[in-house]
């Protein structure tokens, strides 16, 4: 396995190693190299395939699938997240939404597709997620929601005990309810204007242009395979 094929860079495992399962410090069984595993499951995102296709170099591909689904259950990619992403620049807080396909190994969990995210679009079998990013385009909150929900329902959650001094997002959230929320928190509203809307506001066009960032964000994410098409049926996994 060639060295430049891995992900995380010194600083970022730097960050996250102590919040990993299966320390040399932790009670019980210690964990085989913490690093190598999160680069297998980050290969499986980043190719789409499925574990079994695994390369032998990260190990037994069913050992590594059940050590992945105990730290899903655990939480403990929240709190990898968490840990790489601990300074966010919140000058500006930037939403936006995008949908991914379903692939029909992602469907079929316990409870149908509506429990799991999962619902019927002009696609198909889809999946939204709306992002909230910082003013850098890095990544600070996201929600899942069935293809076919609007994305101004994902904002609520994503805002909530956020402090931010600035809002940045199209059209599509362009509503009473958002603007009557952020004119409350004393936030600068930079949102596009819905053609249909009775009272304009003025924006600044200059800073809408740094929208782009949300938007370079949603490519970089969609590299990732197993996401620009999911193939998890439960949330948690995905």
């Amino acid at each position: 396995m060639e060295a430049e094929r891995l992900v995380l860079r010194d600083d970022q495992w730097a960050k996250m190693a102590p919040y990993c399962l299966g320390k040399a410090s932790d009670p019980g069984r210690s964990g085989h190299d913490n690093r190598l595993f999160l680069e297998a499951v980050l290969w499986i995102a980043r190719t789409g395939s499925p574990w079994r296709d695994l390369p032998a170099a990260f190990g037994k591909w069913n050992t590594i699938f059940k050590r992945y689904r105990d730290w899903v259950k655990a939480d403990v990619f929240q709190r990898l997240f968490d840990a790489a992403s601990d300074d966010p620049d919140m000058e500006f807080a930037m939403v936006d939404g995008t949908i991914v396909k379903v692939h029909r190994h992602g469907q079929g969990a316990k409870g149908g597709p509506q429990s799991q995210a999962i619902g019927r679009s002009k696609g198909g079998m889809t999946t939204k997620i709306v992002a909230l990013t910082d003013a850098l385009g890095n990544l600070v909150r996201f929600v899942l929601l069935p293809g076919q929900r609007c994305d101004i329902i994902g904002v609520p959650p994503l805002i909530e005990n956020l402090a931010f001094a600035g809002f940045m997002a199209d059209k599509a959230f362009d509503t009473n309810a958002i603007i009557a929320e952020l004119d409350a928190r004393g936030a600068r509203v930079v949102i596009s204007q819905h053609p249909g809307r009775a009272s304009k506001r003025r924006i600044d066009a200059e800073l809408y242009k740094w929208r782009h960032l949300i938007e370079n964000f949603f490519c970089k994410l969609k590299e990732f395979k197993r996401i620009a098409m999911r193939s998890d049926k439960t949330d948690q996994s995905f």
